[in-house]
């Protein structure tokens, strides 16, 4: 009879992990559900090599399933993988649970675990590392600037409807851009600032300036992410409809290691694209996603729009589905799931010309 090793005896073991800011907890279950152990480690790098130390003292370690990979545990995740451990990404549990069970960050590590071990949750979250985490940061910069100055316009036009006559009657007829020039110019008495007609000029003259400002630091941020995207993915960013804004967000949504969509539906589903079922009894029908990642659907969203309006062949689909009774809602998800399969073809695509 073969001597059996010390590896081969050990007890094949399943860990969760309940992520926040300071502390992560971590539980162990053998393979018919059975706790094995919790306990608490700091969330630091000597923390995640003792955590991964004490899954390890339990037995063979399969698989970890961990909350929160794109925030808290984003670090554990890269530890875990780094030592070659399968992640998988679990939710928090259910209210339903948690109202029969209780919450705790014990009980919640214990959650991650069983649905790991039951196959419940089976998504690899996406890796923390490469160019497309680069790409994200840029992108989170360019987001909020976007937002911001979109704020700013708003505010400088809710000013003018309360704005003196005289002032009001000289920038209403005022394009953007023009608004923003002259505002930005406008020589307010800094000593008067007590009257409402200088204090609105002072008020626009700075949400002008801020404008101007957000203008400058998103135009600096493109010129960082159009050779990026263009490097990731070129055929991506040379497709019929998309820019670098919308293929950055799709390259994003993908993530670095984009082989954990294993088909075209995933990718669809994960984008929020994929029709649900809606069927009860005699009736069949399906209806819009509401879930997935809305940014990506967004940017999906925006190239059904442009290519509504300047590709023949989109443009010949809309009017034969017309033709058989289809509502324009009804026309852009259909365009929305084959732009998602097209997409995903040219994103997987990539992957072997590099390969080859």
């Amino acid at each position: 009879m073969p001597p059996i090793t010390p590896d081969e005896a050990a007890i094949e073991v399943v860990g969760g992990v309940d992520t926040h800011q300071d502390t992560h907890t971590a539980a162990v279950i053998d393979l018919v559900g059975r706790v094995l152990g919790t306990q608490q480690f700091p969330a630091t790098r000597a923390g995640y090599a003792a955590l991964l130390a004490w899954m390890h003292g339990h037995g063979r370690l399969s698989r970890v399933g961990v909350e929160g990979t794109g925030a808290y545990g984003a670090g554990l995740a890269r530890v875990l993988r780094d030592d070659h451990v399968d992640v998988i990404e679990v939710d928090r549990p259910d209210r339903k649970t948690r109202r029969f069970q209780g919450k705790s960050d014990p009980i919640d590590a214990i959650q991650a675990a069983r649905a790991a071990l039951a196959g419940e949750r089976t998504g690899t979250p996406k890796q923390r590392d490469g160019r497309v985490e680069a790409l994200r940061n840029l992108r989170v910069a360019r987001r909020s600037a976007v937002e911001q100055r979109a704020d700013t316009q708003r505010q400088i036009k809710s000013l003018i409807v309360t704005a003196p006559d005289e002032l009001r009657a000289r920038l209403r007829g005022l394009t953007v851009k023009q608004l923003i020039a002259t505002c930005a110019n406008l020589r307010p008495d800094r000593a008067d600032a007590a009257t409402p007609a200088t204090a609105v000029k002072i008020a626009l003259r700075s949400l002008a300036r801020r404008h101007q400002q957000l203008a400058t630091e998103i135009a600096d941020l493109d010129e960082l992410l159009q050779p990026l995207v263009a490097a990731i993915n070129p055929g991506l960013l040379a497709a019929n409809g998309l820019g670098a804004d919308t293929a950055g967000q799709l390259l994003v949504s993908a993530g670095e290691n984009h082989d954990r969509l294993t088909s075209e539906a995933g990718f669809a589903m994960l984008c929020g694209v994929a029709p649900i079922p809606a069927s009860s009894g005699k009736t069949t029908r399906h209806r819009l996603n509401r879930g997935g990642d809305r940014q990506a659907n967004a940017a999906i969203y925006r190239v059904v729009l442009c290519r509504l309006r300047w590709d023949p062949r989109t443009r010949a689909y809309t009017e034969r589905r017309t033709k058989e009774g289809l509502s324009k809602k009804e026309i852009i998800r259909c365009l929305k799931r084959y732009i998602a399969r097209e997409l995903y073809q040219i994103i997987t695509a990539n992957d072997l010309e590099l390969a080859a």
